[in-house]
């Protein structure tokens, strides 16, 4: 790849994951990006394939009737996206960097002009993100490294379907062909919550119909209302640590405060796994690998405002192109305004 490649790859890929102030971050990025753009081929023609596993090619299908699905109802972009392929060779397409102070929820932001701040930095190498979360503790921080098997260009490439995707079953694989097509119909500047609940939203209600139309029963209700509570759980811990954090306490106590309190969040969820759930161990590993400030920004992200979108869509009768209406004027408040809004509409739901 010729030095002018390289570069417009990576200008290309500041929208993405995030970015960077190095020659070496942006090197990586153009380097993971063509290799993607490289392994891309035509659905149909691994589809057509008879050497190619059974398994694949039956999941594709199915793929590919999600696509058409999320285009023609979800009303999301009609696009070559997800209809094209990739085999990567490794479980993850990359793995995302979090990091906060020690006593702080506020995330190390990336900032540039197009994507705006995101809260994480994006490696193509396990290792190299395990060397930067390395860094990141060497200062202080408190790190969380999380692999992530898609993400979404906004747009700037065709995104395939990798085989990342197509580890967690059908319907997984359909809700996030879902999630990444609704950031290539709406992205804000600067606002990670907003465009992450939003996704998450297009995702959930998208997945609700793609089943329906298919006449599935709907998704689980207990294993829905247990998502629910963890995230809730989760949710008031970090609403626990911002409340000791904002205490002038000596570092030594505080460091005791806030083992505390992931201990009691253990407690709680463990409470929550033997008494109401049946003992039904889904979230065990998450729960007790070692916790920090970092591993709680996901949720955050990825959940504050769907109750917001879910009460926006209801008032309009579950109508996507006014859905999407409401959505674009709501992104052209400031952030302040934006956010008060999205209460408003929490009220409401």
């Amino acid at each position: 790849m010729t030095p002018r490649v390289r570069c417009l790859l990576a200008i290309a890929l500041i929208p993405l994951i995030n970015g960077c102030s190095s020659a070496s971050y942006y090197s990586q990025l153009a380097g993971g990006q063509w290799q993607i753009l490289q392994a891309r081929e035509p659905v149909s023609t691994v589809i057509a394939d008879p050497q190619r596993p059974v398994v694949l090619r039956e999941q594709l299908v199915k793929a590919q009737a999600a696509r058409n699905f999320a285009s023609q109802h979800l009303y999301l972009p009609d696009n070559q996206s997800y209809r094209l392929y990739a085999d990567l060779k490794r479980p993850y397409v990359v793995w995302n960097v979090f990091a906060t102070p020690e006593f702080s929820l506020t995330p190390v932001t990336h900032c540039f002009p197009i994507a705006g701040c995101v809260a994480y930095r994006g490696y193509y190498s396990q290792g190299a993100a395990r060397g930067e979360a390395a860094l990141q503790r060497q200062d202080g921080k408190d790190v969380f490294v999380s692999g992530v098997e898609a993400y979404s260009t906004l747009g700037w490439f065709d995104d395939p379907i990798l085989n990342s995707m197509l580890t967690w079953g059908d319907e997984r694989l359909a809700t996030l062909i879902f999630h990444e097509l609704a950031h290539q119909r709406f992205y804000v500047k600067d606002d990670s919550e907003f465009n992450e609940s939003f996704a998450s939203f297009v995702e959930q209600e998208g997945t609700r119909q793609w089943r329906a139309r298919q006449g599935l029963s709907p998704a689980s209700d207990n294993g829905l209302q247990q998502r629910k509570q963890f995230i809730a759980l989760v949710l008031d811990t970090r609403q626990g640590l911002q409340d000791l954090y904002a205490q002038p306490l000596p570092a030594d106590e505080m460091r005791q405060r806030k083992a505390a309190e992931f201990e009691r969040m253990r407690h709680e969820y463990r409470q929550l796994r033997d008494q109401q759930w049946g003992g039904n161990k889904r979230f065990d590993g998450w729960v007790n690998s070692p916790m920090t400030n970092a591993k709680l920004l996901p949720f955050g992200l990825y959940d504050q405002w769907v109750p917001a979108f879910t009460a926006m869509f209801e008032s309009v009768d579950g109508n996507w192109p006014n859905f999407y209406r409401e959505v674009e004027q709501l992104a052209k408040l400031p952030l302040q305004q934006r956010k008060a809004a999205l209460q408003q509409w929490i009220a409401r739901h």
